[in-house]
């Protein structure tokens, strides 16, 4: 299976971003409103900068307490990005996704955001895929 094929079967087109100099309290109200666990950090819409998760924001709760809900996205994000592109193999990205211990993955063409993918959206594809290929095996076993 390929991202693509995830995408396709996304619920939500498109990606939610979020602005570097936006507050933290922003990105948390925003996270929290669409029950997501990232957002993209991008000024334009449209290229990737970074990428703010729970986890990033959890981590410096933990040392500098509210006063972080005062800083940017810019402050917080990731800016080290992993990025795949929609003809990218979903195994290969699953791997990377496990190895790198990130569950979130901009999906990019030309240099542009076109999604966004999860650990889940990736878990999910497989499960159907190892179903699918049972429902075959059976009905080759069973002449069904």
């Amino acid at each position: 299976m390929f991202v693509t094929q995830i995408l396709k079967s996304k619920s939500t087109q498109g990606v939610l971003t979020i602005d570097p100099g936006a507050s933290i309290a922003d990105a948390v109200a925003e996270l929290a409103k669409r029950r997501i666990g990232a957002l993209v950090v991008s000024g334009d819409g449209r290229r990737a900068q970074g990428i703010l998760s729970e986890r990033d924001i959890v981590r410096e709760l933990s040392s500098d307490g509210g006063e972080v809900l005062t800083r940017t996205v810019g402050d917080l994000m990731t800016r080290d990005l992993k990025t795949c592109a929609p003809g990218d193999n979903a195994e290969t990205i699953l791997q990377a996704m496990t190895a790198g211990r990130f569950r979130h993955m901009p999906v990019e063409e030309d240099g542009l955001l076109i999604g966004l993918i999860s650990l889940g959206d990736l878990v999910k594809a497989r499960l159907s895929e190892v179903s699918m290929e049972k429902d075959a095996l059976e009905a080759m076993i069973t002449g069904h």
